[in-house]
């Protein structure tokens, strides 16, 4: 679509531009609508509103993406929807009746009480002759009634007495004379929760702001104020979830679910909560033209639902679109034939849920979190091409019809099942349709360690003697060596190897081997525990793979005896592990890996990108552990990433490496579409594939068709 990005530009660090949107962050929100396709015009709203209007008539667009927040009035985050609204262009965001009433906290909180949301008791003041002394339970809170962003509060807006409190609003109506609120000061902590139209659940997570202790050690009282929103903000971070009682958490999100209602909050909005010290949640604020910068704690909150940054953006303009009945939205979207960008789809499956360290709620572990889905699809946009998510739910033939990609970067998952990981590139081939990795039969064989291990025996790589047990009551083999380590035959990310996969004796070995089986249902694979040095080989490419530099997990806690590379270390960072690469060999010991890597790859078949590990024994002998066709791609923490920024391949560069695979597929398939065209009608075939000579049927015959 056509979007006219309608925003005012901060250009200096007043607080009288306190609310206004930086070069940076609107460079963000452009990009990414971008990105999802969109065509969009930044129109910067400052100065006269004759020059807006006239912007807009000029570019005309399919929908206003509105984040302008007015310079001055109560009134001033509503002139821009209304003007919008007398022109006739559908908007995101809020009416103006909406975002007047929000930005006046008195009348919202009169409004919300009205609906059993409540808030701090407080006084709207005007006139200092109006200001009640009597009747307060001090300390008090002194703010601007119509402002956002902590404007006009700091640490001496808190008041102890009622010469301050006076002495406070006087200079502050000064100030503001539009009014301040006055309101008992509630000792606690802050909380936010976030409103998404189109998401999910539409009211999303609560939001916990965090203040290092430096900073907060500075300060008397617990606010979020002025200095640390505008100055001091690199001392506040985001917690999400926020870390309340479940019952704190779950009024927050039902007096949320009150306030956007009764107030008719349309797309998107924020409200704000102080949660006191004995567990009681009061509204602080509502703010329906909320910060869409880079870090905001809406996208933590959306995180959780799945949503990477750019898809919170297009949770916006889909809610704008249904909201103003945009019906052709197709065909706004519809780009020209060109000879450009290529229209590539993206497939991957979402983490929603963050597994324990210790192995539970890992059933979505090797899914991909949505900040790593938003870096991908940010690389892929910067080589130039349309990116299109496909998430590979059940609706994703039905995506791949609508997108109509021209070829697919895959890194999804897959659902269940020890085929999951080829059903998207099976689908993809079904439907002829170039795909980056490797093919069905490469991903199901690799994710099989078993079956992995006896090819690439095969090709004289040395493996771990090993077996299987589908119920763990097998009888043993005879040749049996302990120790032995257990792990689930068909799972990645190191799901089910801890420090306990490691066996001493035939006891401990069956009540593993069960546990793992009952746990994944699958079998388990027992093999030799191989002690000594492990490497992990990235490697890109297809018939003859770049090896690029090894990485060695060092494991550095001698207390372990028989360490391995776990589930732990593979979610979180660990002081018991360091990374080396490139790794410390000789070079009879690196050709010897690389070679053996390159083996194992081209033996399983693999394609564009894999990562081979493998273990090395006191005496050098080289062990393949398994192969990965579908690495993590996590910016700075996936061990690929790391190798190949050790290799001098960025993280953009690395996602176009991988790709490039694919769009050469993508090429040769035209060429042969184009030449098919070229040819003259294929004669019929017999069974063996030569041409048939087809005689005419004799003159006056019937002929049927």
């Amino acid at each position: 679509m056509r979007l006219a990005l309608t925003h005012n530009l901060r250009l200096s660090d007043s607080e009288e531009e306190a609310e206004f949107d930086t070069r940076e962050t609107i460079e963000a929100l452009s990009t990414a609508l971008e990105r999802l396709g969109h065509r969009v015009e930044r129109i910067e709203v400052s100065g006269p509103a004759s020059r807006t209007a006239a912007r807009l008539e000029a570019y005309v667009p399919d929908l206003v993406f509105n984040t302008a927040e007015g310079r001055r009035g109560r009134f001033r985050e509503a002139f821009y929807p209304a003007l919008f609204d007398e022109l006739g262009f559908p908007y995101t965001g809020s009416d103006a009746w909406v975002l007047a009433v929000s930005l006046d906290k008195a009348l919202t909180k009169l409004v919300l009480r009205e609906h059993g949301v409540i808030s701090p008791r407080g006084q709207f003041v005007e006139e200092l002759s109006a200001l009640k002394l009597e009747g307060w339970r001090f300390p008090l809170m002194v703010k601007p009634n119509f402002e956002g962003s902590s404007k006009g509060i700091t640490q001496d807006s808190v008041v102890e007495d009622k010469a301050r409190l006076r002495a406070l609003v006087e200079k502050q109506l000064i100030r503001f004379p539009g009014g301040v609120l006055v309101e008992e000061y509630i000792p606690g902590k802050d909380l936010t929760v976030a409103f998404l139209e189109k998401a999910p659940s539409q009211v999303l997570t609560p939001v916990e702001y965090l203040i290092d202790e430096v900073e907060s050690s500075k300060r008397r009282y617990r606010i979020y104020d002025y200095d640390l929103k505008s100055v001091h903000y690199q001392a506040v971070s985001v917690r999400c979830p926020a870390q309340f009682p479940s019952h704190v958490l779950e009024r927050a999100q039902e007096m949320a679910r009150k306030a956007y209602k009764a107030l008719g909050v349309r797309d998107i909005g924020r409200v704000d909560f102080r949660v006191a010290d004995d567990g009681q949640v009061y509204f602080i604020e509502i703010n329906a033209l909320p910060s869409l910068e880079p870090g905001a704690g809406i996208y933590a909150a959306a995180a959780l639902e799945g949503l990477h940054t750019d898809a919170v953006l297009e949770k916006v303009v889909e809610s704008a679109v249904a909201r103003w009945e945009i019906n052709d939205l197709r065909r706004a979207r519809g780009r020209p034939p060109r000879k450009g960008p290529l229209r590539v789809g993206f497939t991957y499956n979402v983490k929603r849920v963050k597994p324990a360290l210790d192995g539970t709620r890992d059933e979505e572990a090797e899914y991909d979190p949505p900040q790593t889905i938003q870096a991908v699809r940010e690389a892929i946009s910067a080589a130039g091409h349309e990116v299109f998510d496909l998430e590979a739910t059940a609706d994703l033939p039905s995506l791949i019809e609508t997108t109509k990609p021209d070829l697919v970067f895959n890194m999804a998952e897959g659902i269940k099942g020890r085929n999951r990981e080829s059903q998207v590139p099976a689908l993809l081939e079904l439907l002829d349709i170039p795909y980056s990795g490797s093919d069905p039969a490469a991903l199901n064989i690799a994710l099989d360690k078993a079956l992995a291990k006896k090819i690439v025996r095969q090709h004289g790589i040395l493996t771990p003697n090993f077996f299987t047990m589908i119920t763990g009551k097998e009888r043993l083999p005879k040749d049996l060596r302990f120790p032995l380590i257990v792990k689930p035959i068909a799972e990645g990310s190191s799901k089910g190897v801890h420090t306990s996969s490691v066996v001493e004796s035939e006891a401990e070995l069956r009540e593993s081997a069960q546990k793992m089986i009952a746990k994944y249902d699958q079998p388990a694979l027992v093999e030799d525990y191989i002690g000594g040095r492990e490497f992990t080989v990235g490697m890109l490419g297809e018939r003859r793979p770049k090896v690029l530099p090894l990485m060695e997990v060092v494991f550095l806690d001698q207390a372990e005896t028989r360490p391995v590379y776990s589930f732990e270390f593979k979610q979180d960072s660990s002081s018991k592990i360091r990374y080396d690469v490139p790794a410390q060999l000789e070079p009879a010991q690196l050709k010897g890996l690389e070679r053996a890597a390159r083996e194992c790859f081209i033996a399983l078949g693999c394609r564009d990108v894999a990562r081979v590990d493998f273990r090395m024994d006191e005496s050098g002998k080289i062990y393949f552990l398994e192969c990965n066709p579908l690495p993590g791609l996590t910016p700075g923490w996936s061990d690929l990433v790391l190798i190949a920024k050790a290799a001098g391949i960025e993280y953009d560069a690395l996602i176009a490496e991988i790709l490039s695979g694919a769009i050469r597929r993508y090429k040769e398939r035209e060429r042969e579409r184009r030449s098919e065209a070229r040819t003259p009608e294929a004669r019929p075939l017999n069974g063996n594939g030569a041409s048939i000579s087809v005689p005419p049927p004799p003159v006056g015959a019937e002929t049927s068709g």
